[in-house]
């Protein structure tokens, strides 16, 4: 306790803070990463030389005993450093130095140290500079009030505040370190980096002046005219605008953010690369892109996803989820009022909304009119109805469905209530118009056969079964209940409940798919195809025939192919 005692009082009596106590602490440990592995650090034995002062005196009593007072143009030698002031303090004997005014040191032809004062242990081989500090080396200088410069390993260590001006860069931070050899530094607490295009502040960095690259190492924040980066661990390179980003690290642009656990940035070209559990989200436009790897160009606003892509899409009351193995975006009339976007989705395609359902081989959504067209075998479903097709385009209004349209082989069924029976259409195109999610209206063209069951509006049992063969037909519907059929010629039949052919309970194609609806959000990752036999056939249409000019007159190919021979 006494020992404590006569520190704190020691401490007290010479005004020393706390605080440049502990920076002193702070730089012992950081120069103890540079002594040799728990080895003591070698001195030298070469002796300080002095060059010249213009006068000299030597003063053996008071404050400065033992020391050589020299004052004008003072010069020192030491291990090919000159070192030159206007006054100083020689201590010949314990081979040091004190200096004061214009203090500076130079060492070759690329490093140059400036003070108002600075104290020099030859043995060490260490200057200490303080007050208006600058250390030159090659295109890089450091400005701060207080700087310890190690020779014996080429590093400068500054502990009050210092500022380092790099090129176009402008690093400042509390505490830091400057390696004259590898012309790398580190900076920790408060860390600003200022260039003329962005912003960099975290609370450690490390940065290479040779190639102007930035090791982020801590909790950091990039700024720039339109993009913010926030990451934890990564690599900037401030001539490029490149940028390597790990340990999950989130970019921001105009209302669209990427976040993934790699990201790389080329701010020039304006691309941007995700690797796993990346996340893209537009927040203007309201959707979201989940994968493990995501290209994006900023400039276009195109997006290239895949390694199980999921879009998601909630611009309206009910969010959209799309699963496939790739997933394209374009973006059209961007910065416009009038942009608008086309997902384009293939191989394997699973989507799900509450109120609407699908699955096919390729899929293309629209927000210009909120379409979502499916293609290769599709199938969608409504509540209780399920839509068949070649091609089925799907339009939604107000967060619910509003229209489909079915383009060849096209069949809808509805289960009935009571789970056996179902209504069913088919043609070769086909329209149905929604209310409230509820289908009000179906139109169909081509080809058209019918199977519904009329209903006893009393105890809503099923009256019989009416097949219906015809060229057009349109059906009204409420509240889920036939209204009225309006058909051109139509031969058609009715049979009671016992007395309906085994062959008339379904249509030639039908089969209820309710093993491959998906049934919540978090089923669409799962594929399930259609059984063997189930797939929509394959029908060859005969394409127009090819023509050309021949002699002024317009000739089909066919024509001239089959012509005699003379």
């Amino acid at each position: 306790m006494n020992t404590i005692n006569k520190i704190s009082r020691y401490l007290s009596g010479h005004r020393i803070q706390l605080a440049v106590v502990l920076c002193l602490f702070g730089l012992c440990v950081a120069q103890s990463r540079k002594v040799a592995k728990g080895r003591h650090r070698p001195k030298t034995d070469e002796r300080v030389y002095l060059k010249h002062a213009d006068m000299l005196r030597f003063n053996q009593y008071g404050e400065h005993a033992g020391a050589q007072i020299l004052n004008g143009n003072v010069a020192f030698l030491h291990k090919g450093a000159l070192l030159t002031c206007d006054s100083a303090y020689f201590y010949q004997e314990s081979n040091s130095f004190k200096a004061f005014g214009h203090v500076k040191m130079r060492q070759g032809d690329t490093l140059s140290l400036t003070s108002d004062y600075a104290f020099y242990d030859g043995d060490n081989q260490m200057a200490e500079a303080r007050h208006n500090v600058l250390l030159r080396h090659r295109g890089t200088k450091l400005y701060t009030d207080s700087l310890n410069y190690d020779r014996l390993y080429n590093i400068g260590y500054f502990f009050e505040g210092g500022k380092m001006v790099d090129r176009n860069n402008v690093l400042v931070s509390d505490w830091g370190e400057y390696d004259t050899e590898t012309r790398k530094a580190v900076f920790n607490y408060n860390v600003n980096l200022r260039n003329p295009k962005f912003t960099l502040t975290t609370d450690t960095l490390h940065y290479d002046t040779r190639t102007s690259l930035a090791n982020i190492v801590g909790p950091s924040v990039i700024r720039s005219k339109e993009s913010v980066i926030h990451t934890s661990d990564g690599y900037y390179n401030t001539n490029t605008g490149r940028a390597r980003l790990y340990g999950r690290s989130t970019m921001s642009n105009k209302g669209k953010e990427i976040t993934g656990d790699s990201l790389f940035y080329d701010e020039k070209r304006g691309i941007s690369q995700g690797y796993r559990n990346v996340i893209y989200k537009d927040t203007q436009k309201k959707n979201e892109l989940h994968c493990n790897y995501l290209w994006y160009n900023e400039k276009n606003g195109f997006a290239f996803a895949t390694e199980n892509p999921v879009m998601m899409e909630y611009s309206q009351k009910d969010t959209l989820f799309v699963h496939s193995d790739t997933i394209k975006v374009i973006t059209y009339h961007l910065n416009t009022d009038s942009v608008y976007r086309t997902a384009h989705c293939y191989n394997k395609v699973r989507a799900f909304r509450n109120d609407v359902q699908a699955v096919c081989d390729s899929l293309v959504y629209n927000t210009k009119d909120s379409c979502m067209t499916m293609y290769r075998d599709p199938i969608a479903w409504s509540g209780d109805r399920q839509l068949l097709g070649e091609e089925i385009q799907v339009f939604m209004k107000d967060s619910t469905i509003d229209r489909a349209h079915i383009i060849n082989q096209a069949l809808t069924a509805e289960l009935m209530p009571d789970k056996e029976h179902y209504q069913q259409l088919s043609s070769k195109e086909m329209f149905a118009y929604f209310t409230k999610g509820q289908i009000t209206q179906t139109e169909a063209i081509g080809n058209v056969r019918s199977i519904y069951y009329p209903v006893d509006d009393k105890d809503s049992t099923l009256m019989g079964l009416v097949y219906i063969e015809t060229d057009t037909m349109k059906m009204f519907m409420r509240d889920r209940q036939l209204q009225k059929i309006w058909t051109s010629k139509t031969d058609g039949t009715w049979y009671p409940m016992t007395q309906i052919p085994p062959e008339r309970y379904k249509l030639d194609g039908f089969t209820w798919f309710d093993y491959i609806r998906p049934i919540n959000k978090d089923d669409i990752y799962e594929w399930r195809g259609k059984k063997d036999g189930t797939q929509l056939k394959n029908i060859t249409r005969h394409a127009a025939p090819l023509q050309h000019i021949e002699g002024g007159e317009l000739k089909s190919v066919a024509a001239t192919e089959n012509k005699p021979e003379n």
